[in-house]
């Protein structure tokens, strides 16, 4: 059986840890609940060194997974019955010198003083989203802190998952085109200036694609420098670009028009807005209020101002799910779901279904977009070294006919 490292607390609030072989980690969980522990956190022992990295200095940025568990853990302490202030405490002697420690601390620190948790999660710039800090504070005026902070963990490891999907299935893709890149700028700079002397000294008209390839050559030997310039100064003009508001309305609303890419973008953020609402909605806060922190959350300015019709729609009285539709920008099978939860009154839980579905929609979309890159990455590479290496090969059967 594998060996779980634990931490819990006692009756009395003091911390241990210690170790423990089970089938799973929930058997630790109720071997410690039998002995009158509060479980903390357990995780299997070989992976604990990536726990605790000595020497992480204070102003390193809190890592996504590392809100989670302070999410998560929060919420089992609160939900055990200990007061608010003591599990922060608990989460800082947890965290040692580490980001989240220091930022537990800060909170403390706010709490301590007389501040709510919402206002002391506020206080933390942009750690903490708009989404986070409303949810918190619904949940501390319906005095279900622990329930609504269970959720929110399980917000942020859906949101989680999708993001790491959809990155791990970028890795591969994204391996072939620097590959790709290398081997033609190798065989540009270093294989073909080998070959321009044996041409020129020829002293005859070479075949186009062999010029095209000299060419080429002798730019990357003198100018390839100006190639990493001019890349990062392209960057910072788009990013300049996207900073003005019409310019990342065009940008956003080209990027829906294209092919596979428009259609998996819809779902994405239709996906988003689905979950974050429906857990909003689930934790009290009033729909309007919902839909504005939703507005924020999404990344394509297009879809954002298609959500701003609903709620221009509510403030008018109507419901949200119409002028969705008269937008024309979110998937449709989508918005009728959502229709359909606002005529049974549960919109809540049809919004958490249709997020489901389009987290599914978008992993089917990755695999299928990533079943047909890959090949076409491969047949690129080659085709593009197949050219070179061809047009090489005619310019020295010519001038060896020439010799003849």
């Amino acid at each position: 059986m594998p060996l779980f490292h634990y931490k819990a607390s006692t009756g009395e609030g003091e911390v241990v840890e210690g170790e423990y072989e089970a089938p799973d980690a929930q058997a630790v969980v109720r071997y410690l609940q039998s002995s009158g522990q509060i479980p903390i956190r357990v995780r299997e022992a070989h992976g604990m060194a990536a726990l605790h990295l000595p020497g992480i200095g204070r102003n390193r940025r809190v890592r996504a997974q590392d809100l989670h568990a302070f999410t998560e853990e929060l919420a089992t302490l609160l939900r055990a019955g200990l007061p608010l202030e003591r599990s922060l405490q608990m989460l800082v002697e947890l965290s040692g010198d580490s980001p989240l420690g220091g930022l537990v601390a800060r909170v403390l620190d706010r709490v301590r003083s007389g501040s709510s948790l919402s206002d002391a999660l506020e206080a933390q710039g942009s750690v903490f989203s708009r989404l986070y800090v409303n949810m918190v504070r619904a949940g501390e005026l319906g005095g279900s802190l622990d329930g609504v902070l269970t959720r929110l963990a399980d917000y942020l490891r859906r949101s989680r998952e999708l993001r790491e999907t959809i990155v791990s299935a970028l890795v591969y893709p994204a391996i072939l085109v620097v590959v790709s890149v290398i081997s033609v700028l190798v065989l540009l700079t270093f294989v073909v200036p080998h070959f321009t002397q044996l041409f020129e000294d020829a002293d005859q008209a070479l075949p186009l694609m062999t010029q095209v390839v000299v060419a080429s050559g002798d730019f990357m030997a003198g100018y390839g420098w100006t190639i990493p310039i001019g890349a990062v100064l392209l960057y910072l003009f788009l990013r300049r670009q996207l900073r003005r508001p019409q310019s990342r309305l065009r940008w956003d609303r080209r990027l829906l028009r294209l092919p596979l890419f428009g259609d998996l973008i819809r779902k994405l953020e239709t996906a988003r807005l689905s979950r974050t609402l429906g857990t909003l909605l689930g934790n009290g806060v009033p729909l309007l209020a919902g839909l504005s922190i939703v507005r924020e959350t999404l990344g394509n300015r297009v879809l954002a101002e298609g959500l701003g019709t609903a709620v221009d729609g509510l403030k008018e009285g109507k419901g949200m799910a119409d002028p969705l539709l008269q937008a024309d920008v979110f998937p449709k099978l989508g918005v009728q779901m959502i229709k359909v939860g606002e005529q049974t009154g549960r919109l809540e839980d049809m919004l958490i279904q249709v997020a489901d579905v389009y987290d599914r929609e978008v992993r089917t979309a990755i695999q299928r977009m990533l079943t047909l890159l890959e090949p076409v990455l491969i047949v690129g590479l080659g085709l593009v070294i197949a050219f070179i290496i061809i047009s090489i090969l005619v310019a020295i059967v010519s001038v060896n006919e020439l010799a003849f």
